[in-house]
């Protein structure tokens, strides 16, 4: 592991093409500029609609208590992305690299020539790798997996359900095809993923199509009932936000690749400004379906909405619906492996984690030992957890980072102040990200403790633990190397050309 680096270039070695339009003649190597308007709507609009909307709706009305609040709630969780997005835009063009969340955090707390400020300040925006590879990447593809797990199941078993341990074996499965798929051909993974984009726009037309028809026939018995029955509890709309958010998940996936996109300073606002509402309207037509067909009370009975609103209004064509969302599901965590896998390969490559993750295969040319690693965590998580469960743990994980990218933007006001500011979003926006933030970290650990926040908490500070020894101060341990050999003789690995 090497010395985390405080520079605001990004090292050479993480890297991936020239651009041969660049009329510089210096020899820096960059990311090509291939991604314009119509590319960036589609990946935030594609990477944001994935299995959430299948998942979330029974988590957000429990927690809320009343058809008017959880309509609310997803209201509110696509205006929050939304504000959390314009502030990304400055951010995004004010540093126009790629990486997101960690160059943004290394840039505002890192940039220092005294050794103490480079620790402490090089600090957070490690955590944030160590966080994205050891709890975010691995519980989202835990949670979409097990949404598959469900949809794939429950049709089985009709209105009792399938057995727990027959949906975390289907869910085991689908990680370990999903690994081996991956570890075997970029080019069938790639595939996969386009196939079941179809099926994922399937289901959420049908449904959608569907709720419009009830709304003509007057069928708003559900609707009317507004906000009767609403929770008071400060922690449980928190919760509710978090099974909402996690739906909306994405928003911020633009910033990852700012490098690969055209005219930045005018795609990425626009980006933003076009993908987020439209998932939104999405998000909340689709609610409104479910709830012109599920009373309250049978909503959060159903262990699968999409499946009870398919058996109420297809009748013998409602073998669809469970389909094509059980498609988009494998095809959500097939886009989460594959994410997750380069992630995870990019942050050992930086020297952040074992030199072996950085790997790849020298039959396949894929980063199968940090695919495999990332299933095997995934796989741990779903073990002892739930789908709401590991929602409320990846989205607290998530917003202690978003929080702190808020105060990365509002401190770079005072300490970078005539830095070039494309988009300069106002500073309200982002202190509302940062209190909201504040709150839905703080609230449910103040209202209800569970050991699931402090399991959150350990695994952020484990981080420490190798950050002081193997980043910063640079300790080798001598077995290390045998083990690194061992594992490239059996999965027949080796660096890529862009190690040092």
């Amino acid at each position: 592991m090497n010395k985390v680096e405080t520079s605001s270039k990004i090292p050479k070695k993480t890297v991936a093409a020239v651009d041969d339009d660049d009329d510089d003649d210096d020899t820096d190597v960059h990311l090509k500029k291939e991604l314009g308007l119509l590319s960036g709507i589609g990946l935030i609009v594609g990477t944001m609609i994935g299995s959430g909307i299948f998942v979330s709706p029974k988590g957000v009305l429990e927690r809320t208590g009343s058809v008017g609040g959880s309509l609310v709630v997803w209201a509110g969780c696509g205006i929050l992305s939304m504000i959390g997005a314009l502030c990304y835009c400055e951010l995004g063009t004010m540093i126009p690299l790629s990486g997101g969340e960690y160059v943004y955090l290394l840039e505002a707390f890192g940039k220092s020539k005294s050794n103490t400020k480079q620790f402490f300040g090089a600090m957070p925006a490690f955590l944030y790798s160590w966080t994205s590879v050891m709890i975010l990447k691995p519980s989202s593809l835990a949670i979409i997996a097990l949404a598959f797990g469900e949809y794939a199941m429950n049709p089985l078993f009709g209105t009792c359900g399938a057995p727990g341990i027959l949906v975390k074996l289907t869910t085991v499965g689908a990680i370990l095809l999903l690994t081996i798929v991956n570890c075997y051909s970029v080019k069938a993974a790639s595939g996969m993923q386009n196939f079941f984009m179809f099926a994922k726009l399937l289901a959420l037309v049908i449904i959608i199509v569907g709720g419009i028809v009830n709304l003509a026939k007057g069928e708003t018995e559900n609707l009317a009932k507004g906000f009767a029955g609403t929770t008071k509890s400060p922690s449980s709309f928190a919760l509710a936000f978090y099974s909402g958010l996690w739906a909306y998940d994405g928003w911020n996936n633009l910033n990852l690749v700012t490098e690969e996109l055209k005219k930045p300073n005018r795609n990425l606002p626009l980006s933003i400004i076009i993908g987020i509402p439209l998932v939104t309207i999405v998000y909340v037509l689709t609610n409104i379906s479910y709830f012109t067909v599920m009373s309250k009370e049978q909503l959060l009975a159903s262990d699968a909405v999409a499946v009870t609103w398919s058996d109420a209004m297809l009748g013998v064509m409602k073998w669809i619906i469970p389909i094509s969302v059980a498609f988009s599901t494998f095809g959500a965590a097939n886009g989460s492996a594959f994410g997750a896998g380069r992630l995870c390969f990019v942050a050992s490559r930086e020297g952040h984690l074992p030199e072996v993750l950085s790997f790849i295969s020298t039959r396949h040319l894929t980063p199968s030992p940090a695919l495999i690693f990332n299933a095997v965590i995934a796989i741990i998580m779903i073990i002892p957890s739930n789908i709401e469960g590991l929602i409320d743990f990846f989205s607290f994980s998530a917003w202690v980072f978003y929080g702190l990218t808020m105060l990365a933007l509002i401190i770079m006001r005072w300490t970078r102040p005539n830095v070039e500011r494309p988009i300069k979003i106002p500073l309200p926006l982002a202190f509302i990200v940062l209190i909201v933030s504040v709150y839905l970290v703080v609230a449910p650990i103040a209202d209800d403790p569970q050991l699931g926040y402090l399991w959150a908490f350990l695994l952020i500070a484990a981080g420490l633990l190798f950050y002081i020894p193997f980043v910063f101060y640079k300790l080798h341990l001598a077995f290390i190397d045998v083990l690194t050999e061992l594992w490239q003789l059996f999965f027949e690995v080796a660096p890529s050309h862009h190690q040092d």
